[in-house]
């Protein structure tokens, strides 16, 4: 699990790269806005990565692609199933490995 401030409060917090991926991640967007530093993780891994504000929610990612090729399943329902369920593992792997990593910001 990454750390990092929480923008509500101030404290340090713990959170997982599920978050990045739910409507209602880091606390429905309004706890701490971390889903860039998962889109940097995949960009770093050469994935193309698309993630957009869902309204007054969590910003999502919405779009995973390697070689043109979108990773994310259309039967995945965005925003609201796991993305341990429809992610590839390698990418599930990757993002535990450096999120784990990761220092607080």
């Amino acid at each position: 699990m990454a750390k990092g401030l929480c923008n509500a409060c101030g404290h340090i917090i713990t959170w997982n790269c599920e978050d990045a991926f739910s409507k209602f991640g880091f606390g429905d967007g309004a706890v701490a806005h971390f889903t860039e530093q998962v889109v940097n993780v995949l960009e770093a891994a050469g994935y193309t990565v698309h993630s957009k504000p869902w309204g007054l929610h969590n910003t999502v990612i919405v779009s995973i692609k390697r070689d043109g090729v979108e990773l994310i399943p259309a039967t995945a329902t965005i925003g609201y199933d796991a993305p341990r369920g429809y992610l590839p593992k390698a990418i599930i792997q990757l993002l535990d490995q450096k999120l784990a990593e990761e220092a607080v910001a």
